[in-house]
């Protein structure tokens, strides 16, 4: 099942895709400076892990738990 039906899937990829935005930004900043266009949506995206990382640890380690034991 793909991941825009399963939303646990879409849960993965959307939690997934705002760490690695992060990790990119901190590690390579010059890549996301751009804050329209195409980029613009991973600039978002790193913006919100940024702002919300107490949560978004917590998020990414109940995902870690639900994906190895369910």
């Amino acid at each position: 099942m793909s991941a825009l039906f399963n939303f646990h899937s879409f849960l993965t990829v959307v939690l997934l895709g705002i760490c690695t935005c992060t990790y990119v930004k901190m590690h390579f900043p010059a890549i996301l400076e751009q804050r329209t266009g195409f980029r613009g949506f991973f600039w978002k995206a790193a913006r919100i892990g940024e702002r919300l990382s107490p949560w978004m640890a917590i998020g990414c380690f109940t995902m870690g738990v639900s994906i190895i034991f369910f």
